[in-house]
């Protein structure tokens, strides 16, 4: 062909303006523009063996249709275009769906939209019967671009009906106030079980993070349900405020309780200790008696008069010869003091 009778050895400007010449001769010589056409068809098909996969993407080979390999980043060969076909995965990419609510605006403060077009994807029962409206937000990344490619049909269609399904199935085991108050601990146990289902379904799915926004109830029923919050509440203040009577009067009534019970104790051990003490003299007198009868009978009259004697007042000894006792009674004398009185 006329562009191949270029000198060799000529510099590459000399080399480009012959072959501009020689196509400009080609032209001039009335070529035709079928092959031209050709040419340039078979240099874009040529070109199509060569393509470039960035930082963060593998590209997968099909050959006729048919999955060949996976190619790293960086410049790469192929069959052409026809032969081999490339699908450029983002295997380092995080992916986001989004349940209940999207984005509007992303960025430090993402402000999210919703709306009752997407209520049915949050609205959910939980396990004490109460309607939660839960909108969370699944991210994942593409761990096995043959599996995504291959093995699923649709494969976020699929992990979005697999992601409602443990939702609603984690939502069920709790009641309202935990689906409220428990975001953390509801996120933890949804990831965990959404991984288990994604394995299952083998279509090349890592789940990065499951996080829940903050979940509500229906508008149609938030008044009652503030109503039995505030009864919920109402029930709490009074069982707190009966725990604390409880555990200001049960240990009083207790601690008066252990000390009438000392008392009874002590009372009774003093009662048993006379009782042994009285029985214990009883049986020294007795053997006392036993021994000398006169003298311990005088002597236990004695000391008898003697405790007895000093609470009569005063007291009148006769004389068993004296023929009466006025004289001695000094009735006068006891008449004018009651007169006075």
């Amino acid at each position: 062909m006329p562009w191949q009778n270029s000198p060799r050895g000529a510099n590459p400007e000399q080399q480009i303006e012959e072959i501009i010449k020689n196509i400009r001769q080609m032209f001039s010589k009335g070529f035709s523009g079928v092959w031209l056409v050709v040419l340039v068809l078979v240099a874009l098909w040529c070109f199509s063996c060569f393509y470039t996969i960035q930082p963060g993407e593998v590209g997968v080979i099909q050959r006729f249709g048919k999955f060949v390999r996976i190619t790293e980043p960086g410049l790469n060969m192929k069959l052409p275009v026809g032969i081999e076909t490339l699908t450029k995965v983002r295997v380092q990419y995080v992916y986001t769906e989004e349940f209940g609510i999207r984005t509007i605006q992303a960025g430090v403060d993402t402000a999210y939209s919703s709306s009752r077009e997407y209520l049915n994807e949050s609205l959910m029962l939980t396990g004490d019967l109460n309607c939660a409206v839960v909108p969370w937000i699944v991210q994942f990344r593409l761990s096995d671009p043959y599996k995504y490619l291959f093995k699923v049909r649709d494969v976020r269609k699929t992990l979005r009906d697999i992601s409602e399904a443990v939702m609603r199935q984690v939502v069920g085991d709790r009641s309202i106030n935990e689906v409220i108050t428990e975001r953390l601990e509801i996120a933890t146990a949804v990831k965990i079980e959404l991984q288990k289902a994604v394995n299952e379904a083998d279509n090349g799915i890592t789940i990065v993070t499951v996080e829940l926004k903050r979940a509500t109830v229906p508008d149609p029923v938030q008044p009652s349900f503030n109503e039995v919050n505030q009864s919920l509440q109402e029930k709490e203040r009074m069982i707190y405020e009966a725990r604390e009577a409880y555990n200001k009067v049960i240990p009083e009534a207790s601690g008066e309780a252990q000390r009438m019970l000392r008392e009874a104790e002590g009372y009774a051990l003093e009662r048993i200790n006379q009782a042994k003490g009285d029985a214990a003299r009883f049986l020294s007198l007795w053997t006392e008696y036993a021994n000398a009868k006169d003298v311990t009978r005088r002597r236990l009259y004695l000391e008898t008069m003697q405790e007895v004697l000093p609470k009569l007042g005063k007291t009148y000894v006769i004389d068993p010869e004296q023929g009466g006792l006025l004289p001695l009674l000094n009735l006068g004398e006891k008449m004018a003091q009651e007169d006075k009185s």
